[in-house]
């Protein structure tokens, strides 16, 4: 748990990094990917949870311009990670401003519960987190390479000269 807003934007940053070298990866051809027929594509994920980010803090208090709407994915997979790398920062600065560390003990109703802002801050990492494991296999079955983030593709295992377990 956060027990300051520095303890979370530390977190908060090393987290978009990692989600923006998934972003940095995908390609446009990529973002139509699908795992079945009804499915969201690969690039209306990525956009789900970067249109979120904003959405997400209005709820719960802070003071933030949302980029835009979930119906209206971006073609371009350079778009979609620029507006990823815009929010991500411009959401580090908004907390940093508008919350101070006492602001993370508060509580607040937060989906059906009361949660603290340090949790409802954590929510927010951890549907980032899901999403990007989602994407990550979408990249899989579009042909990409997926981004080392919390451990080696098997094209980077073999780089190591490690037969990687498939």
């Amino acid at each position: 748990m956060y027990i300051t807003v520095a303890d979370f934007i530390a977190e908060w940053k090393k987290e978009a990094g990692l989600t923006q070298k998934l972003m940095d990866g995908l390609t446009d051809d990529s973002l139509k990917q699908q795992v079945y027929p009804e499915g969201r594509t690969l690039g209306s994920i990525v956009w789900h949870f970067t249109v979120n980010i904003p959405d997400y803090l209005a709820e719960f208090g802070l003071e933030i311009d949302r980029i835009g709407t979930e119906e209206n994915v971006p073609s371009s997979a350079q778009e979609i990670a620029a507006a990823f790398k815009d929010v991500s920062a411009e959401a580090a600065r908004v907390i940093q401003e508008q919350w101070k560390d006492e602001t993370l003990r508060q509580v607040q109703k937060a989906f059906g519960r009361q949660e603290s802002n340090a949790s409802i801050l954590m929510g927010l990492i951890k549907h980032i987190v899901h999403h990007r494991g989602q994407a990550t296999v979408l990249m899989r079955q579009a042909g990409l390479k997926p981004a080392w983030i919390y451990g080696p593709a098997k094209e980077d295992w073999m780089e190591m000269g490690i037969q990687p377990r498939l």
